[in-house]
């Protein structure tokens, strides 16, 4: 097996092409081992030191790694646990989780016609330029009010300083060319440089350091990091509970 890679226009990712099918159509974003824990592909390339965050598209796998580190020190290692699996034709997912297809672009029966325009033309014309660059599009939705579309961008795009000229120049303008009640393109709210949530979640970390956490995670996935922490310290609480009474 010959794995190939490409660089992306984010320096810190680097997209491997094993030169078979990874999902087959779907696209899986891993920002920790947490989030890996259904997929022992996810879950080896995590624990390589350096390696920060792991996607699978729908042929390719692409890995971002610590700014601090060189390629040349994590390649060998990505290659050797990539070429291990894709060789051994182990599943992808323990549970055999489906792979065909994105599910945020599926226009569904309740879909208006103008969300229905939107979802194929991210489809069919956004998601494959955006997967060429090793990363992914995520539709959150459309507010007919203001005529907003909003998006999360996924793997290499993630946190890139590419990615805000990605939406506006690119995406927005096709958009809107298209579909005339569309009146612009946002990401993704990322939470707050002061919310109680970030100061709760990171209360040791600098307000540089804080703002690292800022350009790769949104709202949604600091929720789930907290419900996270919260049942971190639970555990602990219950572990020394018990030695206490011991």
């Amino acid at each position: 097996m010959f794995i190939q890679t490409e660089t992306t226009p984010n320096e810190a990712s680097l997209k491997f092409i094993p030169g078979v099918t990874v999902t087959g159509g779907s696209s899986h974003e891993f920002l920790d081992l947490r989030s890996a824990l259904p997929s022992p592909l996810a879950t080896r390339l995590l624990n390589i030191e350096g390696v920060v965050e792991v996607f699978f598209g729908p042929d390719f796998v692409t890995c971002s790694k610590d700014e601090s580190l060189n390629w040349s020190i994590l390649k060998p290692e990505v290659f050797a646990v990539l070429m291990e699996h894709f060789s051994s034709g182990a599943p992808l997912f323990k549970d055999g989780q489906d792979t065909s297809g994105a599910e945020d672009t599926r226009i569904l029966d309740t879909d208006s016609e103008v969300v229905g325009m939107i979802k194929e033309l991210l489809e069919t014309r956004v998601r494959p330029a955006i997967q060429e660059d090793g990363g992914d599009i995520e539709f959150k939705g459309f507010e007919e009010a203001d005529g907003i579309v909003r998006l999360k961008l996924k793997g290499s795009c993630r946190g890139c300083s590419s990615s805000s000229v990605t939406l506006k120049n690119g995406i927005e303008r096709m958009l809107m060319h298209y579909v005339p009640e569309v009146k612009g393109v946002e990401q993704v709210s990322l939470v707050p440089r002061r919310s109680s949530l970030r100061l709760r979640l990171f209360p040791s970390l600098s307000s540089l350091e804080i703002d690292a956490y800022n350009q790769v995670l949104d709202e949604e996935e600091l929720i789930a990091l907290d419900e996270f922490a919260k049942l971190e310290a639970r555990l602990e609480k219950k572990k020394t509970a018990k030695e206490e009474n011991a």
